[in-house]
């Protein structure tokens, strides 16, 4: 039986599920997400709490077990307190700024590049190099994190781009000289 998906999922004041059949939606106080799971995976509610089982030892039920009990947990979290990735800019003229609800990043090339929050999602600028995405879909959140990150990625050699807050780039050693 999978570790992961044995565990219960504790359900935080103020978020509600509702199970209809194969679909789960979760509501809380930042918005509601819905999902469909496998037929042969069930989800039962009881003394506040969620509990993932599945019906047969198919090796394609048992790896969606653990799996489903994974991205409800993710569900709960994100409706209840939202999910953040933080982004840096390290670079001479790079920086970043809001612009309404986008975001306009000067990133050397000879345009600016503008970024367009999908519904879900929002910008926040806490200074031109630090930038924060939040929402309540945690593979949202991510996807559009690396996105941001693919305009510029960091380089090996003086670690200029963009990179998640915290990330280690490994530098490598620029070229060694003419010797004469």
């Amino acid at each position: 039986m999978s570790r992961i998906g044995r565990k219960p999922i504790p359900l935080p004041k103020g978020v509600e599920v509702k199970i209809e059949g194969s679909h789960i939606s979760v509501k809380g106080s930042k918005g509601t997400l819905e999902m469909e799971v496998m037929p042969q995976i069930n989800v039962e509610q009881e003394d506040g709490q969620l509990i993932v089982t599945r019906e047969s030892e198919i090796k394609a039920v048992r790896a969606a077990h653990g799996m489903t009990r994974a991205i409800l947990n993710n569900m709960v979290t994100g409706v209840s307190s939202g999910f953040e990735k933080n982004l840096e800019i390290v670079g001479v003229g790079y920086r970043a700024q809001m612009q309404g609800k986008n975001l306009v990043l000067s990133l050397g090339f000879s345009h600016p590049v503008e970024v367009v929050p999908p519904a879900g999602i929002e910008f926040a600028c806490e200074s031109p190099i630090k930038i924060a995405v939040r929402g309540i879909d945690r593979q949202l959140v991510g996807q559009v994190a690396s996105n941001i990150r693919e305009y510029r990625p960091p380089e090996p050699y003086k670690g200029k781009g963009i990179r998640y807050s915290g990330e280690y780039v490994i530098r490598k050693a620029g070229k060694a000289g003419a010797k004469k």
